[in-house]
């Protein structure tokens, strides 16, 4: 009878899996809404955790942000928002919601700060990130030359400036 209590372990990859499909329909649904992924420029307001993104049109797309992580394609290495010197701790939010998750299911390749990554595993883990917080979708931004920062954000506004 004790064991009916037991928790049961969690096929991580499984779950990793299912949450990088639904962030690749959320994100489909973005595209074909408000044209994400053709935008001419980009920014964040760190002060407001709040991602800006301009398209051609005079579209602009405003939500809250938060950083997943960094992935150094060079180095084949991500290292998480959480604790992060080059992110501002409002941003960091996300990305410990992936750590907590990640002790209580004893994942070490989510409770270590750098872990040797692939753009695809950076890309499942932001999507993980984003099932966990909740978020409306995710994004990638080059911070330099060969870094990307992965993020998550929240409800879009779209207004149009002429």
């Amino acid at each position: 009878m004790l064991s009916l209590f037991k928790k049961k372990k969690i096929d991580i990859e499984a779950f990793i899996a299912d949450s990088y499909e639904g962030l690749k329909l959320v994100m489909d649904a973005h595209r074909k809404k408000w044209n994400l992924g053709e935008e001419k420029s980009w920014k964040v307001d760190e002060r407001e955790s709040r991602i800006i993104i301009s398209f051609v049109d005079g579209t602009v797309a405003s939500a809250p942000a938060q950083v997943v992580g960094t992935l150094n394609v060079k180095d084949a290495a991500f290292q998480w928002g959480w604790e992060h010197s080059a992110i501002a701790p409002s941003m960091q939010a996300h990305a410990a919601l992936v750590k907590a998750f990640g002790i209580k299911h004893r994942v070490p390749e989510l409770t270590t700060q750098i872990i040797p990554c692939t753009e695809k595993r950076a890309w499942e883990l932001t999507a993980l990130a984003t099932l966990l917080a909740e978020a409306n979708g995710a994004y990638r931004v080059q911070a330099k030359q060969d870094t990307y920062v992965f993020m998550t954000f929240g409800e879009v506004s779209l207004s149009k400036h002429k």
